[in-house]
């Protein structure tokens, strides 16, 4: 039986670009017909506003929440970009936390990577269900099937 997917979209959202590029990823998922529309958890969107920022209350309740929505969720959407702004291509260390959960609890992961002539690390790309590597091979998040979940992997280098 097939059925719309709910999805935590995993990614740095600390810039404007950084959050751009969630903006941009959730637009694409929102466009595909398996993947439930309302049901696109982003963490950014769901701050913890009871105790102040970076506290142990705030810290503890946010890890929590975050945790039970990826419990919750079909499978984990992760953008690798973070500083690439910057020039620097290694992902968000909480974002990769978070693949590594999702994979342990046998939650598919899919990679997402604007930059196409980037190295990704063998255990991510190992554990991941699928890959979208680049601007133009983004867009095919609209199209994929979430429900069949096909391995898509592309040619990149690993490090």
């Amino acid at each position: 039986m097939s059925t719309n997917k709910k999805i935590y979209l995993a990614g740095p959202f600390f810039s404007p670009e950084q959050i751009t590029r969630l903006d941009q990823i959730a637009t694409l998922l929102a466009k595909n017909p398996t993947v439930a529309t309302e049901n696109i958890f982003r963490p950014n969107e769901h701050s913890y506003s009871d105790a102040e920022f970076g506290t142990f209350e705030w810290q503890t309740a946010t890890f929590g929440f975050d945790i039970r929505q990826i419990d919750q969720a079909d499978l984990v959407v992760a953008v690798l970009d973070y500083q690439t702004e910057l020039g620097q291509f290694e992902p968000d260390s909480g974002t990769m936390w978070e693949c590594g959960y999702a994979f342990a609890h046998n939650k598919p992961v899919i990679l997402v990577r604007y930059k196409d002539d980037l190295p990704i690390n063998l255990m991510l790309s190992g554990s991941a269900t699928a890959i979208f590597n680049g601007e133009a091979d983004l867009a095919n998040l609209a199209t994929y099937d979430f429900n069949t979940l096909q391995t898509k992997y592309v040619a990149t280098k690993i490090y």
